[in-house]
């Protein structure tokens, strides 16, 4: 069983995920090193999860003060599969592509809010960052039922042009029939693109806010931790609440728009519905 599950990960780091051992086992001769790896068909039953929350998160990153907003939940799975045991908030939208033996991969997409001075004293002469759409992927992996490891990479475009790598882990622990709660660490990853935007103040940025100049680099971003309660209705309907904690780290606490202005202790939480429905693929 080790080596199975070793021999998973390896599959997974080189082909997000592609199921390959199954058609190896049955093959009756070697392969060739030429030969196309196979790709899953997307075919079968899957299940979308549709949803919202209602959150409270720093009103922007690096800020003192808490803003409200609602976010979506959307996500897209094989029926039955390992993705559906669990999902944090933390979640960006997902497709689970490939699902086997506890490990699931896909494509990831989340939203970077846009930054705007207006009604922001502490961004006076820092300028507005724009929306910025995240794109890549996820893997996890449920080495047991009550344990998930999720790890995300994206790239964004508009407000900034870097990489994201968000790690998590959770244990889920059942409370009562139909209620679980889960908690686990979390890490953040940011190249220089990604962080320069929210965190560097330029020449004529100081100028404008009363600020010191600030070259920010990427690196270790954040290290927290997150807990949620998770109410399953239905099979279909579920509710939850959450709450997250991030520091942040590196030249993203260092700046002085955190150290004068904000903080680096980031909280966010919130409440939310979800509902999900199968759909078959030809």
């Amino acid at each position: 069983m080790a080596i199975r599950r070793v021999s998973g990960v390896l599959l997974l780091a080189v082909t997000m995920g592609a199921p390959v051992t199954e058609a190896l086992a049955q093959s009756s001769s070697p392969p060739s090193l030429l030969s196309p790896v196979p790709l899953p068909s997307i075919s079968g039953l899957w299940t979308v999860t549709v949803g919202a929350n209602a959150i409270g998160q720093p009103a922007f990153e690096g800020a003192r003060t808490t803003a409200f907003t609602a976010t979506p939940i959307f996500s897209i799975d094989r029926a039955g599969g390992s993705s559906q045991r669990f999902r944090s908030q933390r979640d960006s939208p997902s497709i689970a592509l490939f699902d086997y033996d506890g490990f699931s991969a896909g494509p990831a997409v989340k939203l970077r809010g846009a930054r705007t001075v207006s009604g922001h004293f502490e961004l006076n002469g820092l300028g507005d960052v724009g929306l910025a759409v995240e794109i890549g992927g996820f893997v996890q992996y449920f080495p047991v039922d009550w344990f998930r490891l999720r790890s995300e990479i994206r790239r964004g475009f508009g407000g900034h042009d870097g990489v994201v790598a968000d790690f998590s882990a959770d244990v889920i622990v059942p409370v009562w029939q139909r209620l679980t709660w889960s908690a686990g660490p979390r890490f953040s990853a940011q190249s220089t693109g990604a962080t320069a935007p929210y965190y560097g103040i330029t020449a004529a940025q100081s100028l404008a806010s009363g600020l010191p100049m600030f070259d920010a680099k990427g690196g270790a971003h954040s290290v927290g931790a997150g807990s949620q309660l998770r109410y399953q209705i239905t099979p279909q309907w579920e509710t939850h609440a959450y709450v997250e904690y991030d520091r942040l780290l590196g030249d993203a606490a260092a700046s002085p728009l955190v150290t004068q202005r904000g903080s680096p202790n980031q909280v966010s939480f919130g409440v939310g519905a979800s509902y999900a429905f199968d759909i078959r693929i030809p």
